[in-house]
């Protein structure tokens, strides 16, 4: 493994289907103005509640990014 610096920002993304689904518009979002991602972690997870089901769900990411040259 090569000796990187990261930085490190949280996010939150939000899906109607799935928390899988949340994680992954979370990332793709992320990629469009965030360069060198190369990894997260799901911080928590949580979802909303109506009439007995779930509405959506929501994750919050740690994205870990390389700081460039």
């Amino acid at each position: 493994m090569s000796e990187n610096v990261y930085r490190v920002t949280e996010i939150v993304g939000t899906s109607l289907s799935s928390s899988d689904d949340a994680i992954k518009k979370a990332i793709a979002r992320a990629n469009q103005s965030l360069r060198h991602i190369d990894w997260f972690e799901v911080v928590d997870t949580r979802g909303h509640v109506e009439n007995g089901e779930i509405a959506h769900f929501q994750v919050t990411l740690k994205i870990g990014f390389k700081i460039e040259e």
